[in-house]
């Protein structure tokens, strides 16, 4: 984190723009701790909050829609491109196509929340060609409303007390992954009533 801190201080909103981007093509850095380190160089005073919060937004939807409009134009050729075939692995492709079967369009709502399995669902979700990016703009923008500003804000007031920080985001994490885990829960149940409503 602290690398990250000194590259956004020296370079401000591109550079957290830009990290968040490659975040999105699959970068093994995880989004939360560049969305936190955005939000403490503001509270450090190196940038306004809601400008960072601005800046992450753009850069964690712009990186995802890439990702989806890639898997979209290309299809399944996509996959001939060695970058991709690194992160559309044929056990995550499966993966993804088995999460899609159970939940349908809400799974690109829980990507958001998946780091190893975020990118694989959104390029699959594009090569399916069943989602229109709309659609997919809509489900990844509602999730990102709620996890991005909860990292950045975080970030902003805590840039000044680490160790009340790194509890918070220990914190935050479980809390949304209990969130996570709960709405999965519902929509299995959703699924199991719709499909024993269908047999009956």
């Amino acid at each position: 984190m602290d690398i990250l801190i000194s590259i956004f201080s020296d370079y401000g909103y591109l550079a957290v723009f830009v990290m968040l981007l490659l975040c999105g093509f699959g970068l093994p850095i995880p989004e939360d701790i560049t969305l936190v380190a955005g939000g403490i160089i503001a509270g450090l005073g190196y940038a306004d909050v809601h400008t960072m919060f601005a800046v992450c937004m753009a850069g964690v939807l712009i990186g995802d829609g890439i990702m989806f409009t890639l898997g979209h134009t290309f299809g399944q050729r996509i996959l001939a491109f060695a970058p991709i075939r690194r992160i559309v692995t044929p056990h995550r492709f499966a993966q993804v196509q088995e999460k899609f079967v159970k939940y349908g369009n809400w799974v690109l709502f829980v990507a958001r929340f998946l780091p190893g399995l975020r990118s694989p669902i959104f390029i699959v979700a594009g090569m399916s060609r069943r989602i229109s990016i709309w659609r997919f703009l809509i489900m990844d923008g509602l999730a990102a409303s709620i996890s991005v500003p909860v990292w950045v804000y975080i970030g902003d007031y805590g840039a000044y007390n680490r160790d009340w920080l790194l509890h918070m985001i220990s914190r935050g994490q479980t809390g949304i992954y209990s969130l996570l885990g709960l709405g999965v829960l519902i929509l299995a149940i959703l699924y199991l009533r719709h499909k024993r409503s269908k047999k009956m």
